[in-house]
């Protein structure tokens, strides 16, 4: 079995939890989807853990840092700072140098062959 079979577990389940939270977002059931940033966080860092030493890993951190955003954009409206949802532009920003890497890093390793 390889590693994404292993991890594919993970994965689905990580997926039911990020639409939990957004659908509590989506119909303003704050503590609930407050709660639920904490296991989808979670699942996201085991499988960047489980992919760290492969190329998948570095989705895997954009994914990480679009949770990230997303999740603090939702509490910044949740509890009163609607002002400050805009930072969540920095995660958002390092989800997409992540997702860059991903594609660019392979067009290196065939230049080195």
């Amino acid at each position: 079995m390889d590693i994404f079979e292993k991890i594919r577990k993970y994965e689905n389940l990580h997926i039911v939890f990020w639409l939990m939270k957004d659908t509590c977002w989506m119909l303003e059931l704050k503590w609930l989807g407050a709660l639920m940033v904490v296991p989808t966080l979670a699942l996201c860092v085991l499988i960047i853990y489980k992919t760290r030493a492969l190329h998948e890993a570095l989705i895997n951190w954009a994914i990480f840092f679009w949770i990230c955003a997303n999740s603090f954009w939702m509490l910044m409206e949740f509890f009163g700072n609607p002002q400050y949802k805009y930072f969540a532009a920095i995660p958002f920003s390092l989800g997409f140098v992540f997702v860059i890497l991903f594609y660019v890093k392979p067009l290196f390793k065939q230049d080195d062959q």
